[in-house]
């Protein structure tokens, strides 16, 4: 199993978005190294679902339901989505302050290339943003 970070901006489609759809189409990603991040997803990997912009938290974790497929808001043929599905809301976010200020997340992608939308984890990042969640 993979993990990832994935991060949207809530005022145009949040977790609770999500939670009310029960599953939806991860589209309108238009940077290469995050297209490369959604190619490698598998069916059953988990992610953080991140608002961005607005909140800057973690804020729920996701499920990729379905792998790579055309995007649907993508008339060009160039561009994959994947499906996602709400595993569960996290019990308190998790700022992006907290992120950087903690020494165990010091290596994630998202932290070094801020602007990719798209990110791996390690199990050992995902994990201790699910516990600093908890604390």
């Amino acid at each position: 199993m993979n993990y990832w970070l994935m991060k949207s901006e809530p005022d145009v489609f949040s977790y609770d978005d999500l939670v009310e759809k029960g599953k939806a189409e991860w589209d309108g990603v238009r940077n290469h190294a995050a297209q490369l991040n959604m190619k490698a997803m598998r069916k059953g990997d988990l992610s953080i679902f991140y608002h961005s912009n607005i909140g800057v938290e973690a804020v729920g974790i996701m499920k990729i339901v379905e792998e790579a497929a055309p995007d649907s808001t993508d008339d060009s043929g160039k561009w994959i989505a994947v499906h996602v599905a709400p595993e569960r809301k996290l019990n308190k976010p998790v700022t992006l302050k907290t992120m950087k200020a903690d020494p165990a997340l010091a290596d994630m992608v998202m932290l070094r290339q801020s602007r990719l939308s798209v990110a791996p984890l390690t199990e050992a990042q995902f994990r201790h943003i699910l516990s600093l969640s908890e604390a």
